[in-house]
C-alpha cells in the first residue's frame, strides 16, 4: 500500500559514500536514510530529519533535536528546540526562544541570544537582534551592526539586505556594495543576480551594480550551469549570460539547472530537460525536485520516490 503521509521528504549529499536520502516510513511515520545503492543505511526511527552536512544530520527524537553521524550513531543528544545544518564547523540551534551556535562537540561557541539566526557563509552569519538584522563572526561579535529589515547569507562575497521597502547588497566589511534601490533581488550566483529596479520587470546585475541584462522578463530565477530560467508572458524559458534566449519560453514553470538537468512543467506534469532544451525525462510527474549526485525526488499523486537521470525509478516512498 502506498504511503499517504503528506510530510515533505528531505535528501542530503554525503561526500564520502555518495547520497544518503531521508525517507519517511509508511507504516511507522518515522524517518530514516537510504544510500544511492537503494539500501537502508539508517533505519526509520526519527520524528523528523535534515540532510547531512559536514558529516552530521539534525534529527528529532520526541520533542527535541540532536545530531547523528552517517552510521546513525547519536553524536549530540536531543536537547534543542530547533536545529539547522552544520556549516563551516558550527550550527545554529534554538533553546527556548533564543538562537545560538554550537560546535560539533555540542559546546555553545556563541550563546543563545538572538531572535533568529541563519547559517554561516563565508565566515559570517546573519542574525536578528532587537528586530533588526546584522552579521556576526564566529566569536559572536557583530562585524556589521543590526540595522536591516532582513539580511541573507553571503554568496560570492555579497549578501542581500532589505532597508525600508528596498533591497540592495552589502560586502563583508559592512560597506554597501549596491544601495537599496531594488524592488526585488536574489542572491548572486555565477556572478549575476536577478533584480527588479523599477516596475516589475526582472533583469540581471553584476557585482558593480551594472544591469548587464536589461529588465525585460516577467520573472527570473538564478543562474545554474550557465543558464537562468526567465518568464516571458505566461511561459518560462532560459537565457545565457549575455541575455540571449537559448531555450525558448515554452514551459509552465522552470527551475535552475543543477547537476546537468532542470525540472520543468508542461501540461501540468513535470519532467527534466538538458541544457539543449531536449527532454532527458519526459513530463509525467506531479512534482519534481533538482538532481543531486545523480538522483532526484519525484512525486506521483501523493506518493514520492527517486529516479536517476534516465528516468529509471529507484525507490518508492
Amino acid at each position: 500500500m502506498k504511503c499517504r503521509s503528506p510530510r515533505k521528504l528531505k535528501s542530503a549529499v554525503l561526500g564520502v559514500i555518495g547520497i544518503l536520502l531521508g525517507v519517511s516510513g509508511c507504516a511507522t511515520g518515522k524517518w530514516g536514510y537510504i544510500n544511492s545503492d537503494n539500501k537502508m543505511a539508517i533505519q526509520p526511527q526519527f520524528e523528523d530529519a535534515t540532510p547531512f552536512m559536514e558529516g552530521l544530520a539534525a534529527v528529532k527524537i520526541g520533542e527535541k533535536w540532536g545530531y547523528i553521524d552517517k552510521t546513525g550513531k547519536i553524536i549530540l543528544e536531543p536537547q534543542f528546540d530547533a536545529a539547522w545544518l552544520f556549516r563551516e564547523g558550527v550550527a545554529s540551534v534554538m533553546t527556548g526562544d533564543k538562537w545560538g551556535f554550537i560546535d560539533k562537540t555540542g559546546k555553545f561557541v556563541i550563546q543563545p541570544q538572538f531572535q533568529s539566526a541563519s547559517s554561516f557563509s563565508e565566515g559570517l552569519a546573519p542574525v536578528e537582534a532587537g528586530g533588526k538584522w546584522g552579521f556576526i563572526d564566529k566569536t559572536g561579535k557583530f562585524v556589521i551592526q543590526p540595522q536591516f529589515q532582513y539580511a541573507g547569507r553571503f554568496s560570492e562575497g555579497l549578501a542581500e539586505l532589505k532597508a525600508g521597502e528596498k533591497w540592495g547588497f552589502i560586502d563583508k566589511t559592512g560597506q554597501i556594495a549596491m544601495k537599496p534601490e531594488y524592488n526585488f533581488v536574489l542572491p548572486f550566483s555565477e556572478g549575476l543576480a536577478a533584480a527588479v529596479l523599477m516596475g516589475n520587470k526582472h533583469g540581471f546585475v553584476d557585482k558593480t551594480g551594472k544591469m548587464v541584462i536589461k529588465p525585460q522578463f516577467d520573472n527570473a530565477l538564478s543562474f545554474g550551469d550557465g543558464l537562468a530560467p526567465v518568464k516571458v508572458g505566461l511561459q518560462w524559458g532560459y537565457i545565457d549570460k549575455t541575455g540571449q534566449v537559448v531555450i525558448k519560453p515554452q514551459f509552465e514553470v522552470a527551475f535552475p539547472f543543477h547537476d546537468g538537468l532542470a525540472p520543468v512543467k508542461v501540461d501540468y506534469k513535470w519532467g527534466y530537460i538538458f541544457n539543449t532544451g531536449q527532454f532527458a525525462v519526459w513530463p509525467k510527474y506531479d512534482g519534481a525536485y533538482p538532481f543531486s549526485e545523480g538522483l532526484a525526488m519525484i512525486k506521483i499523486g501523493r506518493a514520492k520516490g527517486y529516479i536517476d537521470k534516465t528516468g529509471r525509478f529507484i525507490r518508492g516512498l
